[in-house]
């Protein structure tokens, strides 16, 4: 078999092994994540892989589409009164938590004060991949998943900022940390900046292309968020947080073809989530591990016991969130690609404890994804923090009907639309406006004269490009535009 033949049969391989992973991954309780990192460890018995520079590449991409993603989903309603905290525990949080679990790392593996802080700065943050997938489909408070998805989707940039650092002040002793902290300040401002800036061009340039083919504005979409990475990368921002800044504008904009686009960036999402953690558990040998198994419980019992917690109660000590809600933010600080991808730096950078530092990290987030990532319905459940008040917010999708002057709108009714008790018959629509479809508790139903629209209803309307505003008014009232307008604003 040649190269490119096995290639391609290990690339198959990965990705049935793991959507099969993502099935059994729902019954059992565990994050999907741990049954792709275990894949890519049983495929390392029948295939040598040690190719630490590709791995870091597709991982540095996987972090990109997973991040466009999970921003594209975020609601601006949802995440703009938690963004106080959320940037805390994505800061000063992260600093904590390296500056804790570096002192265990200095204590258990032997080793210096940087060298420990480098292998806490690498397990400091929440992973984007771990968090989206886990709280996705789970019933949890909408303001606690809200807080944890932002955190997770902003604070990479501290991460990979402080183990760059540290990388540095061990190679260099003399290099001057007052000029790190300005790199740091310089690399968010323009991550932010350069993110707004490209998430209102991305919208743009959707919103007026006309594009023969409806299946490339995805992939316009993609590349979009992958330029958007490359060009901050180049004038030394942040791109992770360049990307997140500008998939949060572009999923809250208009989008004329957001539901396509949507549905294009979860199922890639998935697949490089796949292609990623294999290829981080292809990394990975078993007997190397079993070298750091006592050690590498230790510094995860301090991460998960004391560090997190510790960082999630100082960095909110004066928001407004309760024991409760704490406890449960501090246990949802799962781990997952990111610090695995950064540990990968070291071993490139050439250190000398480099392999030391990428097994213990490799089974700290193996412990962390395993034990939190599997009790955390049950603990919000204990915590009181499962099923809370209705999301009563109307949301608007369109799908786009390729070159004509039509266009398929998904609405979802709240209880304040005047839409609301009302029979189609007597809804008045502009004209050439039809309601073809209508959801009703996970069923859909067949529209006639005399179906009446129920609070939480999800209406397909089929509708002219230029009479969507007269449609949306006559479903969701004017007040619900207005309030659009401003959160665009």
């Amino acid at each position: 078999m040649g190269l490119v033949d096995g290639l391609l049969l290990l690339l198959s391989i990965m990705l049935i092994i793991g959507v099969m992973a993502t099935k059994f991954s729902s019954r059992l309780g565990l994050p999907a994540l741990i049954l792709f990192l275990a894949g890519g460890m049983l495929l390392n018995r029948f295939i040598y892989f040690e190719d630490v520079h590709l791995t870091q590449f597709i991982g540095t991409m996987a972090l990109i589409i997973i991040l466009f993603d999970g921003g594209t989903q975020t609601k601006w309603r949802r995440i703009k009164p938690i963004l106080g905290p959320a940037a805390s525990l994505a800061t000063l949080g992260v600093l904590i938590t390296t500056f804790v679990t570096g002192l265990a790392a200095m204590y258990f593996l032997d080793f210096s004060l940087l060298e420990g802080l480098l292998l806490g700065a690498i397990v400091g943050s929440t992973d984007a991949a771990a968090v989206f997938s886990v709280l996705g489909n789970k019933n949890f408070n909408k303001r606690l998943t809200a807080t944890l998805e932002a955190e997770s989707g902003s604070n990479d940039p501290m991460a990979v900022f402080l183990t760059v650092t540290l990388i540095e002040l061990i190679q260099i002793p003399d290099m001057s940390i007052w000029a790190a902290i300005g790199s740091f300040f310089l690399q968010m401002g323009l991550g932010l900046g350069l993110g707004f800036i490209f998430g209102k061009l991305t919208v743009l340039i959707i919103n007026h292309i006309k594009l023969d083919i409806s299946g490339l504005y995805p992939v316009l979409a993609m590349g979009a968020a992958i330029l958007t990475y490359a060009v901050t990368d180049y004038f030394n921002g942040s791109g992770l947080l360049a990307v997140y800044v500008m998939a949060v504008f572009v999923g809250n904009s208009d989008l004329t073809h957001r539901f396509s686009i949507l549905r294009f960036n979860e199922g890639f999402a998935w697949m490089m989530q796949i292609v990623m953690f294999t290829l981080l558990g292809l990394l990975v040998f078993p007997k190397q591990l079993l070298g750091v198994f006592w050690e590498g419980i230790l510094i995860a019992i301090i991460l998960v016991f004391i560090a997190r917690p510790i960082a999630v109660f100082i960095s909110m000590m004066f928001m407004k969130y309760n024991l409760n809600q704490k406890l449960f933010i501090s246990w949802a600080g799962l781990k997952g690609a990111v610090p695995i991808v950064l540990a990968t730096y070291p071993v490139l950078a050439g250190l000398e404890n480099s392999n030391l530092i990428f097994n213990t990290v490799f089974f700290v987030v193996l412990i962390s994804a395993l034990v939190q990532g599997s009790t955390l319905s049950n603990l919000a459940e204990k915590l009181g923090l499962v099923g809370d008040e209705d999301d009563d917010h109307s949301s608007i999708e369109l799908i786009n009907l390729g070159n004509t002057d039509s266009e398929i709108m998904r609405i979802s009714i709240n209880k304040h639309s005047p839409a609301v008790g009302m029979s189609l018959t007597n809804l008045v629509l502009p004209s050439e406006t039809l309601v073809i479809g209508i959801t009703r508790n996970k069923d859909l139903l067949t529209p006639t004269g005399s179906s009446v629209i129920q609070k939480g209803d999800t209406l397909f309307v089929l509708v002219d490009k230029d009479k969507r505003k007269d449609a949306k008014i006559a479903l969701l009232g004017n007040d619900e535009i207005q309030l659009k307008k401003n959160r665009e604003k």
